[in-house]
């Protein structure tokens, strides 16, 4: 099944839907999450599983053997750009220390920002898009991917992995304007995505429906705000049952229904 990439601005719930889709996706099948934000810190608790022992990065020899192999891509040292991955990857055929599982649901971290004054994070951006462009998955397998706010993994073309791409929403202003950039860079890409509003009551819900539709958005899913899901990310508890309000499974089928095409 298909590779989904969520995105949205820093604190609209990206993580949270992630989670909560996993839970829902685990019960059709295995479940890979991939953390590509390489600021994130909470998911393994709101997935309910451990952290990973190792990032990918770690495995393959750490930030300086990945920047290695850019700088060698930019001197025209290899043919088609850096290959991180002599051979296809699988959620099955990942070491067991770059992946933590519960249930039917796993977690796999691209890399994280470790140390003080240790440079950029463009090569885990650049990992990312190997990664997910190595990643093959079986038929009833979901991959969800988690990236760090903002857009600029459209800029490192981490999106080229993926079939189909999420667009959360929560209510701000700044939310609808980076989803309507969001959605052109998709339409760009040449990817299908969907918008999904989060963390709205029934009032700001309105406002946000006009203000997407104004960019020519229809929002696939609207999520109410609850506070029982507010209180499990705060205690770092497993989200899966906690109640939401909202569409999600129509969201999912409608998922399935743009992938499939």
């Amino acid at each position: 099944m298909p590779k989904i990439l969520v995105c949205g601005r820093g604190g609209s719930g990206k993580s949270t839907l992630v989670s909560i889709l996993a839970g829902m996706l685990s019960e059709r099948g295995p479940v890979l999450v991939v953390d590509a934000d390489e600021s994130n810190l909470g998911l393994p608790a709101m997935l309910g599983v451990e952290s990973p022992e190792s990032t990918v990065m770690d495995w393959l020899g750490g930030k300086g053997a990945v920047r290695e192999k850019l700088i060698s891509a930019l001197r025209g040292e290899v043919r088609e750009g850096p290959i991180f991955f002599e051979e296809p990857l699988s959620p099955r055929s990942l070491p067991p220390q770059c992946v933590s599982t519960s249930g039917k649901v796993s977690l796999v971290r691209i890399g994280k920002i470790e140390h003080s004054m240790e440079g950029c994070a463009c090569p885990m951006g650049a990992l990312a898009r190997g990664f997910l462009n190595s990643l093959q998955v079986e038929p009833e397998e979901w991959v969800l991917v988690d990236t760090e706010a903002g857009i600029e993994h459209f800029g490192r073309g981490v999106l080229e992995g993926v079939d189909a791409v999420l667009l959360v929403v929560d209510p701000s202003r700044e939310a609808v304007l980076l989803a309507e950039k969001a959605a052109r860079l998709c339409r760009e890409a040449e990817k299908p995505f969907l918008v999904v509003i989060n963390k709205a009551d029934r009032e700001s819900e309105d406002v946000l429906r006009d203000m997407l539709a104004a960019a020519d958005l229809r929002p696939s899913a609207a999520l109410a705000f609850s506070p029982d899901i507010f209180r499990v990310c705060l205690e770092g508890s497993r989200l899966a049952g906690a109640r939401h309000d909202g569409s999600l499974g129509e969201l999912v089928a409608e998922l399935e229904e743009i992938v499939m095409k």
